[in-house]
């Protein structure tokens, strides 16, 4: 195999696309054209830089990456930043205690409790100095 394989201009919008997470007929809407005449670009091999201008665009990458685009490099990329090894993991460790959390919601509702208890007592003592006023009148 030769180091200048071509490269397959749709194929990579596909994967583009699709990395994305981005339907044909999404991409057809920001362009303006029809789902069937994305799916013609992407069974292209080759496509001229005006029309690959807005599909870049459209996709928010350059014309480069669409013509240079390789899945080998996208996981060599993702195998090298996050392995076991990697510094990295550190910036994806929960900091968050859940039993702490969940005992400290649990303490404000009880503090809840006790002022919406010590708000129902108070006013059921006004409403026993009322019902005393008027039974005494």
């Amino acid at each position: 195999m030769t180091g200048t394989a071509k490269k397959h201009i749709g194929r990579n919008i596909a994967r583009i696309r699709e990395m994305r997470g981005m339907k044909q007929e999404s991409l057809a809407e920001l362009l303006g054209v029809s789902q069937q005449k994305i799916s013609l670009y992407e069974n292209a091999e080759e496509l001229e830089d005006v029309k690959l201008e807005p599909i870049a665009k459209a996709l928010e990458v350059s014309v480069e990456t669409l013509k240079n685009f390789s899945e080998d490099a996208v996981f060599n990329i993702i195998s090298n930043t996050f392995n076991e090894n990697s510094s990295n993991n550190n910036n994806y460790q929960c900091t968050i205690n859940p039993i702490d959390k969940l005992i400290e919601v649990y303490e404000e509702n009880k503090k809840l409790y006790e002022r919406l208890l010590e708000s129902e007592k108070e006013k059921s003592r006004l409403i026993e100095e009322l019902v005393h006023k008027i039974t005494k009148a």
